[in-house]
């Protein structure tokens, strides 16, 4: 297993309540930190899992059982970097 670490983006929260950050800390089953800026609610995660892309949907599952809470959008390191190369790539073809 490895550790991934990324940036799950949430709409449905307006304010980062005692309430909210309980409920997410006991269904998300590792280590989160709630966080807002300039109005956008995020979850800053880190999670063992074999793949990136495991650790994310088990992620999003969880999040989304907590009410009117739900996911918009992922953010993280690895997959800016691959859009990076991919770009990159595209700017020195013929």
């Amino acid at each position: 297993m490895q550790t991934h670490s990324f940036i799950v983006m949430l709409v449905g929260v307006s304010e980062t309540t005692g309430d909210l950050a309980n409920a997410l800390f006991e269904t998300v089953d590792t280590d989160v930190e709630l966080n807002l800026r300039n109005g956008v609610a995020y979850l800053e995660v880190s999670r063992d899992a074999r793949t990136l892309r495991q650790a994310i949907v088990r992620t999003i599952r969880e999040v989304e059982t907590v009410e009117d809470v739900r996911v918009v959008r992922i953010e993280s390191e690895a997959a800016n970097t691959i859009a990076k190369i991919n770009a990159d790539l595209l700017n020195v073809l013929p």
